[in-house]
């Protein structure tokens, strides 16, 4: 089988490194005692916690630019995959309010209404960047899809830097007076995360999804490097090269727009697209090159059903803090916070006793993902 046919265990493995990295982050026993990792940045830099979004909407490129050519060779014309692309997006924006609203008031310790949902949120970008790139890659070449790349990131600075913001105006680059939370707090309001770093604000929010869509491209050009014929050490070697060059260009660019998770600032997607780069080298040399695989086949488990166990973690996790009830003593406890502090915390330091149950949390998930697997249930969206 050709290497633009064979499927990419590496590519499996390491989407399900990042989801498996996500649900980490998202889980902690208590969310006042997390190492800084595990945090993101409070705003301009980075965390190992700042690598997992835009991992995976790059792996989303990636997969795309295959499973397209997959498609085009069964038969497949373009108004075909646009439809599918449409319908695939529409269901995964839609499992991302649905998360957001869940349970929708059906319990009492849950308050909910339409008027103060959260509209953004982590899948419903992925919706909008796999949506608008799909489009950008059917109907574009190379050469048109690195001049989307540029065009959007460019013009992405251009407007942060040049558009004056009422009241506060141009290049504002702090939570407060930016030119995203100007468009968020007008387009979104009441709609917006409550525990973004100011009202109003969306780390997920309409006008920084411009440069996700650049980080998913940036994603595509990999993919397209990765259906060549070239020799697998060739393309290991090359993507080494790319990931580092773009490494170099984020830090240079930091100078002026700092790397910035909150803003999805230019930088910041050069840079994380650098890193993705280096990480699927190294997962597509020890994989599919020196056929080292055992270690990777849990993260392939989570790989191959890696929105299902993203939703199903999410609402694991809303159900367990909303089963609340109160003790004979007074004390009000709920499901996490009994699990946490009467199995896990006694066992360690706060951080590290928060770590354990996020471990575990990820291991029952694991488990989850394994039995689906071994059935060869794979939920498609």
């Amino acid at each position: 089988m050709s290497s633009t046919q064979q499927r990419l265990i590496s590519l499996d493995a390491f989407r399900g490194a990042t989801i498996a990295g996500m649900i980490l982050v998202n889980n902690p026993g208590t969310w006042s005692d997390i190492y800084p990792q595990l945090r993101h940045a409070a705003w301009h830099g980075w965390t190992f916690t700042d690598f997992i979004f835009p991992f995976f909407l790059w792996i989303v490129g990636v997969a795309m630019t295959l499973s397209f050519a997959r498609r085009v060779k069964e038969g497949a014309n373009k108004p075909q995959l646009l439809m599918h692309v449409l319908r695939r997006a529409a269901i995964i924006f839609g499992l991302g309010l649905f998360l957001n609203g869940f349970p929708f008031g059906l319990v009492s310790t849950h308050d909910f209404s339409w008027a103060v949902i959260r509209i953004p949120g982590v899948l419903q970008r992925i919706a909008v960047c796999y949506l608008i790139a799909s489009t950008i890659f059917l109907y574009t070449d190379v050469r048109g899809q690195i001049i989307w790349i540029i065009g959007l990131l460019v013009s992405y600075w251009l407007a942060i830097k040049l558009i004056p913001v009422p009241g506060f105006g141009a290049g504002v680059l702090e939570p407060h007076g930016n030119l995203c939370w100007y468009i968020d707090s007008q387009l979104l309001a009441g709609h917006t995360w409550r525990g973004a770093p100011v009202p109003g604000f969306d780390p997920e929010g309409i006008f920084s999804t411009i440069p996700a869509i650049g980080t998913t491209l940036l994603g595509v050009l990999t993919g397209h490097w990765l259906r060549t014929d070239r020799s697998r050490e060739v393309k290991t070697a090359w993507m080494f090269v790319a990931g580092n060059f773009l490494l170099l260009l984020g830090a240079i660019l930091d100078m002026w727009m700092p790397i910035n998770k909150n803003l999805w600032t230019s930088s910041y997607a050069i840079f994380m697209a650098g890193w993705a780069n280096v990480c699927l080298a190294m997962f597509y040399w020890l994989v599919d090159v020196q056929g080292v695989k055992k270690w990777a086949t849990p993260f392939v488990i989570y790989g191959m059903n890696a929105i299902t166990v993203f939703v199903l973690s999410g609402l694991v996790a809303r159900t367990m803090s909303l089963i609340q009830w109160t003790s004979a003593e007074g004390a009000r406890w709920d499901v996490k916070s009994w699990i946490f502090q009467n199995v896990f915390a006694p066992l360690a330091s706060p951080m590290n006793a928060s770590l354990l149950f996020a471990i575990a949390f990820i291991s029952v998930m694991f488990i989850v993902v394994w039995f689906m697997w071994k059935r060869k249930w794979f939920l498609k969206v």
